[in-house]
């Protein structure tokens, strides 16, 4: 561990995601999956929705979430 990681905060950031990137409004170490409830760390956040401003913590999790919205059809 280095010092920045020691000065890091290890709460949960409070996040405004938007088209291809996203701007942290209160500092944390990561914001949590809106499916799942898993600890995403924000340098490791990739998957988000600006309309419904949610994170995801991968790919497949964001699809299944579109799917269960009704946002995409069920193959």
């Amino acid at each position: 561990m280095n010092q920045h990681e020691r000065m890091r905060p290890s709460n949960e950031a409070e996040v405004r995601y938007m088209d291809g990137d996203f701007r942290v409004l209160k500092p944390g170490s990561f914001v949590r999956c809106a499916v799942t409830g898993e600890k995403i760390p924000l340098d490791e956040l990739r998957y988000w929705s600006a309309e419904r401003q949610e994170a995801y913590a991968s790919p497949e999790i964001a699809v299944k979430r579109l799917l269960d919205l009704g946002l995409l059809p069920r193959a």
